[in-house]
């Protein structure tokens, strides 16, 4: 039986032990949960891309170009503040093989549409930026506790992620960055089954 095919714990399990297998995941995660943010995650491709690499035989580090910590901070939209979680980011993540990209997802909306095209409405939380990711397979966070027990966000579920499926998530992101995305993806994940973005309705 195929992993996607699993109960959801059974599933949460293989994605914990998964990402486990990613020294430098977990390493950012241990790291990250020093710094004291609000509402932080690591997100998206690291998660997903960890995930393929295991699946389909690939040392678990494989093709991932940097760590995405997310967090919300709706108390100074300013990007000096923003500037400054950057600047103390890159102490507390100095000398990891790859670079971890920390945003402030309450600031997404000031920057958005000058980057993609299109217009962002102001996120209420971490992980409503991450509802808004350009594939449903990769809407994924991950937090560490003080406990030291995992939060895992995972609104669409994990089967994509183990079956090898990109699906589109055409709620913000324009069909460009899901193709751009998809066709790096493709070229280091081969195995992958990427859904067609939706044609809308004239």
């Amino acid at each position: 039986m195929r992993v996607g095919q699993l109960p959801i714990d059974e599933q949460l399990e293989r994605f914990r032990a998964a990402l486990k297998s990613n020294r430098t995941l977990t390493e950012v995660l241990a790291r990250a949960a020093t710094m004291g943010l609000p509402g932080w995650y690591l997100a998206a491709g690291c998660l997903y891309q960890t995930v393929w690499n295991v699946v389909s035989g690939q040392p678990p580090e494989a093709g991932i170009l940097d760590y995405d910590l997310a967090y919300f901070d709706g108390s100074d939209l300013s990007w000096d503040a923003e500037d400054a979680v950057i600047q103390a980011g890159q102490k507390t993540f100095a000398g990891l093989p790859a670079p971890v990209q920390i945003r402030n997802q309450a600031r997404v909306h000031l920057w958005y549409e000058q980057k993609f095209g299109v217009p962002c409405p102001p996120h209420e939380s971490t992980e409503a930026a991450i509802d808004t990711f350009e594939a449903t397979t990769a809407c994924l966070g991950v937090h560490l506790l003080p406990s030291g027990r995992w939060r895992i966000y995972a609104p669409h579920g994990l089967a994509d992620v183990f079956n090898l499926v990109v699906r589109p998530n055409p709620v913000l992101a324009p069909r460009h960055v899901y193709q751009a995305k998809t066709t790096r993806w493709r070229r280091q994940w081969p195995g992958l089954t990427v859904l067609p973005w939706p044609e809308r309705p004239a």
